[in-house]
């Protein structure tokens, strides 16, 4: 049993390394400017070209990919010679500094022919002054200095560069500036430890903006999942015991009717009853920070149509489980000899009438978080389908990419999980 659970375990790492390299790859190639979508479609090749190399995007795909995952902050101190921080300013903000031998956070800005270093104070306070001894010269007799800029790259300035940079301020427009530096390393800790980057759409970090949708969307899908299968398997096992009887007929009927009618037409014909002509519950659902608990009545319609519509599905494979297990041989000789009904099909069918709902339910975890995308928007639910559908429309790589990671997380997972519960319904697998 250790050997088959290492196994499996060993398994889903590789795959989830080959899944990361595929997600990348798919993100990145898909059609679409970033930088038209982040910035209009007037903005000139010149613009686009700076916002592209300010946002590492010019880098080759295989450092962008390990940037990606592992992050970047170990290259750019390796790049400026300093350890580096990441802290949370007063505003909310986080920021990245270089950190001196003395203990103190430092970054660079560039003013004129003059380096100015900006000091963090303990009380949190900044002083700048010339920095100009920083400055190294190089073979061919240029000075350059590697240093953490005041908008979170890794920089490499050159002294007497004339180099143009156009830099997008938020209600200020462009903004074009000469002495610019030329080469960028934007800085995170990458996706392994919490950091995917900063979303293109919002500016904000991703992991800000992502883990609360996350969170949403695991409230919703529990819910929906701690209803559904528990009631769909007892359903679709009492269908399964007497097949072709009124009961089995129709719990198949209903069930099939509700799993084939798509999650939009369910979720709209909900809110038309039981919201608009009865007024019983909300048919939106607008959180706020502390969502979605505080309105735990805006929930009732998001999992009420998920309910209807896996119910059908996991109730029918747990029927079709059942009646096969119904017919074999073992079951019929128990019959035979005589031993009392239930404790056939408690003790000896159900246990092994679950192997395929269980895989069924595994596959349907995937599916809660990912595939609600859709009861998500009708509702106006602030869950993380809605999230990476907005990402994809816009082409938000770094949002985009960290959403589809936390789906494959939750995949692998999943079937990790079905892999030890096998172990028990199945003796075979616990002793080979």
């Amino acid at each position: 049993m250790g050997k088959f659970i290492l196994r499996r375990f060993l398994l889903l790492l590789l795959t989830m390394v080959l899944v990361s390299m595929a997600v990348f790859l798919i993100t990145e190639s898909s059609p679409g400017n970033v930088a038209r979508n982040v910035l209009g479609s007037f903005v000139t090749p010149e613009q686009e070209q700076s916002f592209l190399v300010q946002m590492g995007l010019d880098k080759p795909a295989y450092q962008r990919y390990v940037y990606w995952l592992v992050g970047s902050d170990w290259h750019a101190s390796s790049k400026t010679g300093f350890p580096l921080r990441r802290i949370t300013s007063e505003e909310g903000f986080e920021e990245w500094w270089a950190l001196r031998d003395d203990g103190s956070l430092v970054r660079w800005k560039l003013s004129g022919d003059d380096l100015i270093s900006v000091v963090k104070q303990p009380d949190g306070t900044t002083s700048e002054h010339v920095d100009n001894d920083a400055w190294s010269r190089d073979d061919s007799g240029v000075s350059r200095f590697w240093g953490i800029d005041t908008r979170n790259h890794a920089v490499l300035w050159e002294k007497g560069s004339d180099l143009k940079v156009w830099t997008f301020i938020m209600g200020t427009g462009w903004m074009k500036t000469s002495g610019g530096p030329t080469e960028y390393l934007p800085l995170k800790k990458g996706f392994i430890r919490g950091d995917p980057g900063v979303s293109l759409r919002t500016g904000r970090p991703v992991s800000k903006s992502l883990f609360p949708r996350l969170r949403n969307s695991l409230v919703l899908a529990g819910i929906a999942f701690t209803i559904v299968m528990p009631l769909a398997l007892v359903l679709g096992l009492l269908a399964g015991v007497k097949e072709g009887s009124f009961k089995d007929r129709f719990l198949s009927i209903g069930g099939m009717t509700f799993s084939v009618i798509p999650e939009f037409a369910t979720g709209i014909f909900l809110i038309l009853i039981m919201s608009v002509w009865l007024g019983l519950v909300p048919g939106a659902t607008v959180f706020g920070e502390k969502a979605p608990w505080q309105r735990l009545d805006m929930l009732i319609l998001p999992v009420l149509t998920l309910t209807l519509i896996e119910l059908g599905y996991i109730l029918r494979i747990t029927r079709a489980s059942m009646v096969e297990v119904m017919r074999a041989p073992y079951i019929r000789t128990a019959f035979l000899k005589g031993l009392p009904y239930w404790r056939i099909i408690v003790r000896h069918a159900v246990r092994n009438a679950l192997m395929a709902p269980i895989t069924v339910i595994m596959l349907h975890v995937n599916w809660l978080m990912g595939g609600i995308v859709i009861v998500e928007v009708v509702f106006g639910y602030p869950g993380l389908g809605k999230y990476l559908l907005d990402s994809a429309l816009f082409k938000d790589i770094n949002a985009l990419q960290a959403g589809a990671m936390i789906l494959v997380l939750l995949a692998v997972g999943t079937q990790f999980v079905a892999d030890i519960v096998y172990t028990f319904l199945n003796p075979r697998i616990r002793y080979t």
